[in-house]
């Protein structure tokens, strides 16, 4: 098996944190990492918060971000164990950021 990480790319999601929206978009999200755990292809994962720091260039210059376009914002990540990078593909496809039109960045993890 090898390693894949999910980046999951989407618009920023404005749901108040404890309304009934915001509770059954996070048990979609449970119920498809409980079944790749179940699976044995879940290694870790968790969402990014939405303030950070950019450090850029020779001068490491420093400025808060990220400040990207709204459907492009990098919520979270996943770590799988796949076959391979189809498998991993395949893998991806229940994830439930596909119900708000968002995408899934499926990377190999290179081995140093």
């Amino acid at each position: 098996m090898e390693k894949f990480i999910y980046l999951f790319r989407g618009r920023d999601n404005d749901l108040q944190p404890n309304s009934p929206e915001a509770q059954a978009e996070m048990k979609k999200w449970f119920n498809w990492i409980d079944a790749l755990n179940k699976s044995g292809n879940y290694v870790a994962g968790d969402p990014l918060a939405k303030n950070g720091k950019t450090v850029s260039g020779k001068k490491k210059a420093i400025t808060d971000g990220p400040f990207v376009e709204a459907k492009e914002i990098v919520g979270g990540y996943l770590i799988v164990n796949a076959k391979d990078i189809n498998d991993a593909v395949e893998l991806s496809k229940d994830c439930p950021v596909f119900d708000t039109d968002g995408k899934v960045e499926v990377r190999p993890i290179q081995k140093m």
